[in-house]
């Protein structure tokens, strides 16, 4: 184990159909106990603050999750 998170309340669910097939994504809310986060299966990490959000190009499947981040910043439970 690389890092131990607390894993918090669904933030959002997404169903989205791209060429490729379905994709199903859940959202939670999480915070970082201790440690640090390894990537197995992506090229990079980046932490980002709630306002820096819209800042990258989301994939079509992320966007209804980080809209509601977006809009939910003042009832952030961490």
């Amino acid at each position: 184990m690389h890092c131990e998170i607390e894993i918090g309340e669904q933030v959002e669910h997404t169903v989205y159909e791209y060429d490729f097939g379905v994709v199903h994504l859940t959202t939670f809310y999480c915070q970082l106990i201790k440690g640090t986060p390894v990537l197995t299966e992506h090229i990079a990490i980046k932490w980002l603050t709630t306002a820096e959000l819209e800042q990258l190009e989301w994939a079509p499947a992320d966007i209804p999750a980080i809209e509601k981040l977006a809009q939910n910043v003042e009832q952030l439970p961490y």
